[in-house]
């Protein structure tokens, strides 16, 4: 019996050591080795946590973004990598018994799936449309799927010009454009970006402003930078209010002195080009803008008491430079002298007559002063003398259609300094067929000048300016009768604020 026993435990231990050697020659064990890299550029990326499943081994790569994964049995694994800002990456992995295997991460950041935004839809105004104010809200639409915050880019182009506006990073989807032009056809884009994706581009709309009102009024406005702004406007005669304005020039140019032609319908004016003042001329939009004269500037004493005039037809201007006076195609052609001083006294102002058969002109010298007010023929010859041989500054020569008046200022203060003040500036009338002056400025406030008149296109009444005689306050536009009323008073009706240089046709 005792044999028996020790042969059934003999056998039993024999059939669990065979047991023991068989399992362990079924289980091997391998390497997992490998590299993660950035997707794109596959640079390394460093501490990366890479994990086996469904062990859970987890190592960290090096440097140089390779990692080492040891005694790992054989099987089939899923290793996976992730890392802060980028995309958990998965890869598969069979380990044999004493074999390497190699694994290679391309980890993408983890805003390759952000979806960009929604192409934008342009809503207001509506494309095409017509006779839009100066002023337009642009309104538009459009979302992120990934709830990012959108930011805009609008661009507005023209068929009136090169310029291009470029507005960036609106957060709104709305925007309003001012400053527009009469007339003109405006193209706009928005592009959406999200940050991270490329920007998104909608479609090009477009839409037209309204047509110039035909303003009758020309003015000037000073800019910050000191620049002389030209603008026209229209004046409400049951309201008494100044409306319609348009600013014609740029800012950053110097543009002053503005004279409308009836018939050739476009504007002259003075503006400083290559450190010199010349003459253009642009059409009653602003548009169109064309320098008259190159090789003869304006010039005189003071460039801002210059003035020119223009052939009645249109066709011609005539100018000064300091002792001549010269005549020149309105293209730029056919430059002529037709008049010089006979004492070398610089000719700052002129007007030519609407019959072409004389010219006024203001004479000053070098100062300023020493100021002469008289008529020539085209030949040359003294006509008329109005003013001479008196004390202080004058100006402001218009001659009537019908050659009978001449409107013209003088300070009667007398004064004069070297930075040509003026202290005590009045209007006059003078009537050829009988010399008679009248003073217009009877009404005028103590301690202002009235400078610059012009006579209304139906010669009944004066445009001109007031301001104080500091020198420094604002400009403002009136217009008065040229005839006394029964209490013998002049109505002086004020018309534009903080403006200067008026026209009026």
């Amino acid at each position: 019996m005792k044999k028996i026993v020790n042969l059934i435990v003999l056998i039993a231990v024999s059939l669990f050591l065979s047991c023991q050697e068989d399992t362990v020659d079924l289980v091997g064990i391998g390497t997992i080795t490998g590299r993660v890299v950035e997707a794109n550029s596959f640079e390394p990326i460093e501490n990366a946590k890479v994990s086996l499943s469904p062990t859970n081994n987890t190592v960290f790569t090096d440097d140089g973004g390779y990692f080492t994964i040891k005694d790992v049995e054989e099987g089939d694994y899923s290793v996976g990598a992730t890392k802060e800002n980028y995309l958990t990456t998965f890869e598969s992995a069979t380990v044999t018994a004493g074999i390497e295997v190699n694994v290679i991460f391309e980890m993408k950041d983890d805003e390759a799936l952000n979806k960009a935004p929604t192409t934008p839809v342009l809503k207001t105004p509506e494309d095409g449309s017509e006779y839009h104010e100066l002023s337009v809200e642009l309104t538009w639409s459009s979302t992120d799927p990934g709830g990012d915050e959108i930011l805009y880019t609008l661009q507005v182009k023209n068929d009136y010009d090169n310029e291009i506006l470029e507005v960036l990073d609106i957060a709104d989807s709305s925007y309003v454009i001012s400053d527009l032009k009469y007339g003109v056809k405006y193209f706009w884009q928005i592009a959406a970006n999200d940050g991270i994706n490329e920007e998104v581009l909608s479609t090009v709309n477009s839409f037209r402003t309204k047509i110039n009102p035909d303003n009758r009024y020309l003015y000037v406005k000073k800019f910050t930078n000191n620049n002389n702004v030209i603008y026209s406007a229209s004046f409400n005669e049951d309201d008494a209010v100044a409306q319609n304005e348009v600013q014609l020039t740029l800012e950053e140019l110097n543009s002053w002195r503005p004279r409308k032609n009836q018939a050739s319908n476009r504007i002259a004016f003075l503006q400083t080009a290559n450190n010199a003042t010349h003459l253009f001329t642009m059409k009653t939009d602003g548009s169109d803008v064309f320098q008259v004269t190159s090789a003869v500037p304006v010039n005189g004493h003071n460039m801002n008491e210059m003035d020119f005039s223009w052939a009645s037809n249109g066709d011609r201007l005539i100018y000064s430079n300091y002792d001549k006076l010269y005549k020149i195609n309105k293209d730029g052609s056919g430059l002529q002298l037709i008049y010089q001083t006979s004492d070398g006294s610089f000719i700052s102002e002129c007007d030519w007559s609407n019959n072409e058969s004389m010219i006024a002109l203001k004479t000053n010298d070098i100062n300023g002063f020493n100021v002469r007010i008289y008529t020539i023929n085209m030949s040359g010859d003294i006509l008329t003398t109005i003013l001479s041989e008196v004390n202080g500054a004058a100006g402001g020569l218009n001659i009537s259609i019908d050659n009978k008046l001449l409107v013209y200022t003088h300070d009667v203060s007398g004064y004069e300094s070297s930075n040509n003040r003026q202290l005590d500036t009045k209007i006059f009338i003078y009537e050829f067929a009988t010399a008679t002056i009248t003073d217009l400025s009877i009404n005028k406030v103590q301690g202002t000048n009235d400078l610059d008149p012009r006579f209304s296109p139906n010669e009944a009444e004066v445009i001109f300016v007031n301001t104080s005689n500091d020198g420094i306050s604002t400009n403002t536009i009136y217009r008065t009768s040229i005839f006394y009323d029964s209490d013998n008073n002049i109505d002086r009706n004020k018309m534009f604020e903080d403006a200067f240089m008026p026209d009026w046709e």
